[in-house]
């Protein structure tokens, strides 16, 4: 008997398994970079922050009375909002006949950290909406000029532009925000319209990744980018504007007289921000873990199976909504 492949079919394994595990491809979360964490947050679930404003400078008439002004005052109120939680088991039986399951169970914990972060991460880009958005189409002005506006104009695609880059930049300006460390960040459809248009050459490249790059943000982020003073990032955790509490159906665009485009449909459009990292309590957002992503083992000796979970406890919210410029773009790829 000739011993060929045809012939001795039967003495082959037809399924062959290796020791590597195929694990999915994670993208980065850098939305922890832009938070001022509140290290003074001791018990409770709700901290009040108070706010103070400038004193005015009047004329005074010589040998008159002093006017006398109090200053404004405020408060900012700030709580811990979510309680997440990834659990998962694996049964005594499960164990004991699973090649890979030993293996698989040392990565758990690693992966249910990564499932709360994400949720966090996912939470920081909706916070801004949740204190600027309270209308549909409201454009939260600030000394003039809008902070939430539909990207480009009625005549072209409704897709973020340069001009929106500078509107954005004069605003935060307007607003008194410090000019250093600007940062903005869009979807990835947004940054492939960016390095597609014709007069990108006009732009600065900042080929030395000059600015927010070497002041210890991390590495691994997407950065494509500086725009008129903006470092620009891409992230695949800003919200689908149709998910929003107050999805716009006819924001304004920036030169404030066009309805700009429906985004109630799915995957429509999403946010791009712009803000000043500037550290300290310019940032934009704050929050406070009141606990940590926490592990948590035990045997289940009724069920007969090991139980993993992870949970954490935290808030974050935007603090300083002057310090925010939030455009609405659609997702064309052209």
């Amino acid at each position: 008997m000739t011993m060929t492949t045809s012939s001795s079919s039967l003495l082959i394994r037809q399924e062959l398994w290796s020791n590597q595990i195929k694990e999915p491809l994670r993208d980065e979360l850098l939305a922890m970079s832009f938070l001022t964490n509140i290290s003074d947050f001791m018990d409770g679930e709700t901290m009040t922050i108070p706010s103070v404003g400038d004193a005015l400078a009047e004329d005074y008439t010589e040998n008159t009375p002093v006017n006398y002004q109090p200053y404004d005052t405020g408060e900012f109120q700030f709580s811990i909002t979510d309680y997440k939680s990834s659990g998962t088991y694996v049964t005594k039986k499960n164990l004991q006949d699973s090649y890979y399951m030993n293996t698989l169970m040392s990565t758990f914990p690693q992966k249910q950290v990564r499932a709360i972060m994400q949720a966090f991460e996912t939470k920081i880009w909706k916070d801004p909406e949740d204190v600027m958005g309270t209308t549909a189409n409201g454009t939260y002005t600030i000394n003039g000029l809008m902070h939430r506006f539909a990207a480009g104009l009625s005549s072209t695609d409704n897709t973020i532009d340069l001009a929106d880059f500078s509107y954005a930049w004069t605003a935060l300006q307007t607003a008194n925000v410090p000019m250093q460390n600007l940062v903005a960040i869009v979807p990835p459809q947004v940054a492939h319209k960016l390095n597609t248009l014709s007069n990108i050459v006009n732009v600065s490249n900042n080929p030395n990744f000059d600015g927010i790059i070497t002041t210890g943000l991390s590495t691994g982020f997407k950065y494509v980018r500086n725009i008129f003073g903006f470092d620009v990032f891409t992230s695949n955790y800003l919200p689908d504007a149709s998910t929003l509490t107050n999805t716009p159906t006819a924001l304004v665009h920036r030169d404030g007289s066009t309805a700009g485009p429906n985004f109630s449909t799915a995957g429509t459009g999403r946010p791009c921000y712009f803000f000043s990292a500037a550290a300290g309590d310019v940032n934009p957002f704050i929050y406070a873990f009141r606990q940590m992503p926490e592990l948590d083992m035990e045997y289940n000796k009724d069920l007969q199976r090991t139980e993993l979970i992870t949970t954490a406890r935290y808030g974050s919210k935007l603090y300083r909504p002057e310090n925010m410029v939030i455009a609405f773009t659609t997702l064309a790829m052209a």
